[in-house]
């Protein structure tokens, strides 16, 4: 059941959400309340889960992985005991940033980030295989990043 938002709470999280490095103080001032009473309303906010991480965000082409693939991916049968074996492989593999069970056309629905065509190619061969319940791939290779944000539209 999703949390109860006023108007301060959602003006919190569009702030941190902007920069998840404010200051109590500014972030207070920003959205018109004292310190104390916004640092209670963030640690709430942090304990119901509304808040789940703080995380830095990377540009990935400076640190040399600067291709994002998407695989759609048919799985070898639809059974429980397929896609929990296909679900646990992929959560152990660094190179995928996000994986979907899909509804629809294709089973599930991957973003990879590697360095290069190579480095997909070998990922695709070694783990994107029946070993890991998967019967086909078909990649999308994008040729520009138009947007991409991490923020909700709270």
């Amino acid at each position: 059941m999703p949390t109860k938002l006023d108007d301060i709470d959602r003006r919190i999280l569009r702030a941190l959400q902007r920069d998840g490095r404010l200051q109590n103080i500014e972030l207070a001032r920003e959205v018109g309340l004292s310190p104390s009473p916004c640092l209670r309303r963030v640690k709430l906010l942090e304990e119901s889960g509304v808040i789940d991480r703080y995380v830095a965000v990377l540009d990935a082409s400076k640190v040399g992985l600067g291709l994002s693939m998407f695989a759609r991916v048919w799985l070898t049968a639809q059974d429980a005991e397929t896609i929990d074996h296909f679900m646990a492989a992929m959560k152990g593999l660094p190179q995928v940033v996000e994986c979907y069970i899909m509804l629809g056309e294709s089973d599930a629905l991957l973003r990879v980030v590697v360095a290069g065509l190579d480095e997909y190619r070998q990922f695709q061969a070694t783990h994107l295989t029946r070993k890991n319940g998967i019967q086909n791939v078909k990649t999308d290779v994008p040729s520009q990043t138009v947007k991409q944000s991490y923020a909700l539209p709270i």
